[in-house]
């Protein structure tokens, strides 16, 4: 009984070890190469339950997913020959495990590989482009090109470069305070131009003003001039209808307000005895 005890935990350890080597699993995040005996049998990309042959058939995995080469600095010169310190990446992912197999095997291997493709890619653009245009608008185009000619070289290793973009673009320390300093004057200048153009524009407003309130006020003179000479030639008439009605009443107002200037002043005022001034105090009722 114990030999035969014996004999089916064997088998049993057997058949398990068995199963193990035969049924495998692949998730959503994963693919894998079929090789026998070293030779390529079949790729499997879906994920679930697979089946192999057991001791002479290998299964070989790579992710699916979107994988990321975070390159270290480096230092790159510019068509205008300035330095730029980059700080770039790189989105990948496996899309021939087959191809992936036969040529770098590894990611490590990969990331070697594209380290170096990518960065010569970025060398070449960043040479034919002014730090100007890298810096602004041109930024997106320059990083499209490095992705897709990058791309046409892995494509080669089973890889598909989705993307390349920069995280960080600095000048070189030992030459950032000479370019602020530039940066600085240029700003400067234009500063400097805004505000001479703005003097002159303020000037010629101003003068312009100047003008305008001149010419109103020569015509508010004018009119007022005019206005007051209608008024005096108004009066004048009126004085004259007034004196042509009654010349000795009109003569008697008159007097009265020569009186009420003259005589509520103080001072000495002499008279001929003869003077025709007072002659309606003396005689209200005299006529001239």
């Amino acid at each position: 009984m114990k030999r035969i005890a014996m004999i089916v935990i064997i088998l049993t350890i057997a058949a398990l070890i068995a199963l193990r080597q035969t049924v495998f699993t692949i998730d959503e995040t994963g693919q894998a190469i079929i090789t026998q005996m070293g030779e390529y049998k079949r790729t499997i990309t879906e994920p679930g339950l697979k089946v192999k042959t057991p001791l002479i058939q290998t299964v070989h995995r790579f992710d699916r997913r979107v994988l990321t080469l975070d390159a270290p600095s480096a230092e790159y010169l510019t068509l205008d020959k300035k330095r730029q310190v980059v700080d770039s990446y790189t989105r990948w992912r496996i899309e021939d495990p087959l191809k992936f197999y036969k040529t770098v095997r590894t990611e490590a291997v990969a990331l070697a590989r594209m380290d170096g493709i990518v960065s010569s890619e970025l060398r070449k653009e960043f040479a034919a482009n002014k730090f100007r245009d890298i810096v602004g608008v041109k930024r997106e185009p320059i990083m499209e090109t490095v992705a897709r000619k990058a791309g046409e070289v892995v494509k080669e290793f089973g890889i598909k470069v989705i993307d390349v973009r920069i995280k960080r673009a600095d000048l070189p320390p030992e030459v950032q305070d000479s370019v602020f300093a530039r940066m600085r004057a240029e700003r400067e200048r234009i500063a400097k131009k805004y505000r001479a153009e703005g003097e002159e524009i303020a000037r010629g407003t101003r003068a312009k003003a100047d003008k305008e309130a001149t010419i109103i006020l020569a015509e508010a003179y004018k009119r007022s001039k005019h206005i007051i000479g209608e008024g005096d030639g108004k009066a004048a008439k009126i004085y004259a209808e007034s004196y042509g009605q009654d010349p000795e009443f009109y003569s008697f107002l008159r007097s009265l307000e020569a009186y009420e200037k003259l005589l509520k002043e103080k001072g000495t005022l002499v008279l001929g005895t003869d003077s025709p001034l007072f002659r309606y105090l003396e005689d209200p009722g005299a006529k001239k």
